[in-house]
């Protein structure tokens, strides 16, 4: 078993790295209290991050799924916001549509936004539904070569940002006074489209620097050529793009775990307390144990996942467990963190406060860990067993890249 990072990862971490220290540390302070510049979305573009793990014949860096794990917990070493991107871009919605979308939906939306043309934002949680997704309302209603979507969906990442949105929405009514999930349909559906009407969130607790919103669908015409998968199959579609925003979390996480310890070994050095050193203190000793003990644990779950997927075996559950690990060990971190600064902690004078804020979202967004917690019991239990996946991702490396 062979953990060392091949030549490919390593030039994607010092990439990113540099990325971070050179143009997003400087101005992260600023884009927290402001938001940040829309410019950085299109450098990410320029350095290949948006499409990473797309095969290069669809637009993409043609990368492996490691190689994205990597980029995420750099990127949220410089800011939460910077890895949401990731997530729902490549995450949420262009890696669902690499598995699920036919060769023309691949060509006219995939393209784009692996080339960072277009960004994509994927749409589930209602006002009253999130973690019970049979709970939504929102419904799309067959009318000959098109459907027509109403419905309002929040707490959606780049909200007001994004130029197209993964939807999930009723098609059956029937289905749907059962709370029968088999009744539901995903679909494409570009900004531009009438009666799309998104708005963005203020007072946010945490991931100020990025754009938090909903949107509203007015009886927004979509043609049946937009839909992805099969009718009835838009449950699924969104399970499975669960599973592959997961990881991007669970990998983020693992950067903001790193970026809590590095910040209070750092204080922990300089500062002086009772005539010697912080970090001389047993209690301070402890904290940054811990924190050094969860990252070395976080990147071990994250990268296990993403050799899972190069190798095309099923991680929902290792996905899961990853995900609830990491972002619970990130918010002991952060808290940690700020309990190492004291005083100092609790001001923006210092960015631990920024990582303690930023750290909550990741528990409950792409599954609160209530409810991963259930998940891994019922898979320890015997409960919950996964079956073999009608729809999965390309293994790596990619045949489309092979055969051009």
């Amino acid at each position: 078993m062979d953990f060392r990072l091949s030549e490919e990862h390593l030039m994607v971490r010092e990439t990113v790295r540099r990325f971070v220290e050179n143009e997003v540390k400087p101005h992260i302070r600023d884009w927290d209290r402001h938001g940040a510049d829309p410019k950085v979305y299109q450098r990410m573009a320029d350095l290949g991050l948006l499409g990473i793990c797309i095969p290069r014949k669809w637009g993409g860096s043609g990368l492996d799924y490691i190689a994205l794990g990597i980029a995420c917990e750099e990127l949220e070493y410089g800011d939460t916001f910077l890895r949401v991107v990731m997530s729902v871009h490549v995450g949420l919605t262009a890696m669902t549509l690499m598995a699920w979308g036919n060769e023309e939906q691949k060509r006219r939306f995939l393209v784009p936004q692996a080339q960072g043309q277009r960004l994509g934002a994927f749409c589930l949680t209602e006002p009253n539904a999130g973690s019970d997704v049979v709970g939504m309302q929102s419904t799309a209603r067959r009318e000959g070569d098109r459907y027509i979507l109403n419905g309002e969906k929040i707490w959606i990442s780049l909200a007001e940002v994004a130029d197209q949105y993964l939807v999930v929405a009723w098609t059956d009514p029937d289905k749907k006074a059962k709370r029968d999930h088999s009744g539901m349909s995903a679909f494409f559906v570009e900004r531009e489209r009438a009666g799309v009407k998104p708005y963005t969130l203020k007072g946010k607790l945490g991931v100020r620097a990025g754009n938090t919103g909903g949107v509203v669908f007015e009886n927004v015409e979509i043609p049946v050529e937009n839909r992805i998968g099969e009718e009835g199959e838009g449950f699924k579609v969104a399970m499975f793009a669960l599973d592959q925003g997961r990881y991007t979390v669970a990998a983020g996480a693992a950067g903001l775990i790193r970026a809590c310890l590095d910040e209070s070994v750092r204080y922990a050095k300089e500062r002086k307390t009772f005539g010697e050193p912080l970090a001389h203190h047993q209690l301070i000793k402890q904290k940054i144990a811990q924190m050094a003990a969860d990252y070395e644990i976080s990147v071990l779950l994250y990268q296990k996942v993403g050799w899972m997927k190069n190798v095309g075996l099923r991680n929902t559950r290792e996905t899961s467990l990853a995900k609830w690990h990491n972002t619970e060990a990130a918010q002991r971190a952060a808290n940690a963190a700020v309990q190492v600064f004291g005083a100092y902690g609790f001001s923006d004078e210092y960015p631990v406060e920024r990582f303690y804020r930023n750290s909550k979202g990741a528990t409950i967004y792409e599954g609160t860990s209530e409810i991963h917690t259930l998940l891994q019991a019922d898979y320890a239990l015997g409960y919950r067993v996964d079956k073999p996946l009608r729809v999965s991702l390309p293994t790596y490396p990619f045949a489309e890249d092979a055969e051009g």
